[in-house]
């Protein structure tokens, strides 16, 4: 839901200093990389370290461009250690040590958890909801596409690559929209089903014209930023307004309150940017983590929610 905006804010921020922080900028680290790729990235060099590339390093797409960007940063971040100055970031990054192919482990690991969690809610959703219920089928749309996102932003932690970088952008704003879109079919499109299906055409526009704008202008990360800042901030308003009214009526709508809520005061955790401890836990990872029940408790609502709209209509039907 919001969360996913305050986490774009974030990775708006970095990917905008991506082209040149301090760490990249440092002469040493220039010098060593261009060593580094002079002496192993060309000709026998290059064959000798792709015969001892482990499998899957090559399967991962990890180049001996990337190796020695790797292994500079780390030459760089010893030099500003011994001389006590700060840690600095490499293309708008913290340094991380790699795990195996895993970029940042404890974010790709924490991105994976949320998406099982996912996908265990879903299937409690599905066994205990019925195909009948009125929101049933937007609601599993919404656990798909929240899957999806989860995959794409474990894959853009484990290989942080171009691709990646855009899939995760792409998929979390879909995330958010898709929240939109089932806070207005709960709100308004039961009873006026013509303008739910009006205001996902709307929405299917909208994100349409800001993937095709980002992919084939310019990928503008100011305007990425302010887009999601702004769709994050009508999902927010809206789910806390249609909760506060109907809290007392739906007793199971407190939990959505909570989950809104915590993820609004989880996101703080996003400003804590700090160097990651033993070069693995950051303040990203601890959100990613600290999201996990958030999302659980979400779905829990949906599944609330959705029996008590099977078990109202069923009444209805009777009465007709």
């Amino acid at each position: 839901m919001a969360g996913r905006a305050a986490r774009l804010v974030l990775l708006a921020g970095a990917a905008a200093l991506a082209s040149g922080s301090q760490g990249d900028r440092e002469p040493v680290y220039r010098d060593c990389v261009l060593r580094c790729e002079e002496r192993n990235c060309s000709g026998g060099a290059l064959r000798h370290f792709r015969s001892r590339q482990p499998i899957y390093m090559t399967l991962a797409g990890w180049t001996c461009h990337d190796d020695c960007k790797y292994e500079c940063m780390w030459v760089t971040v010893d030099m500003y250690l011994q001389d006590g100055h700060r840690v600095p970031q490499f293309h708008g990054k913290w340094p991380f040590s790699r795990f195996l192919f895993f970029q940042e482990p404890a974010s790709a690991l924490a991105s994976f958890l949320n998406g099982l969690a996912s996908l265990m809610m879903l299937c409690r959703y599905r066994t205990s909801v019925p195909a009948s219920s009125p929101m049933y089928h937007t609601c599993v749309a919404f656990a798909w596409v929240s899957l999806n996102a989860w995959f794409w932003s474990t894959v853009f932690h484990t290989r942080d690559t171009d691709l990646t970088e855009k899939m995760d952008y792409f998929c979390a704003s879909t995330v958010i929209l898709h929240s939109v879109y089932l806070c207005c079919v709960r709100t308004v499109g039961l009873q006026y089903p013509a303008v739910a299906r009006a205001f996902r055409a709307f929405l299917l526009l909208l994100l349409t014209t800001h993937v095709s704008y980002l992919s084939l202008v310019h990928f503008d990360y100011g305007y990425n930023l302010a887009a999601n800042v702004a769709f994050g901030l009508v999902n927010v308003v809206w789910w806390l307004t249609w909760c506060l009214r109907n809290h007392r009526r739906l007793p199971h709508v407190r939990k959505c309150v909570v989950v809104v809520l915590l993820l609004q005061g989880l996101s703080l955790l996003e400003l804590l940017d700090f160097p990651p401890f033993f070069w693995v836990l950051d303040a990203h990872a601890i959100w990613h983590i600290s999201t996990i029940p958030v999302h659980i408790l979400f779905f829990s609502f949906l599944e609330d929610d959705s029996l008590y709209l099977l078990k109202e209509s069923e009444a209805k039907f009777k009465l007709a």
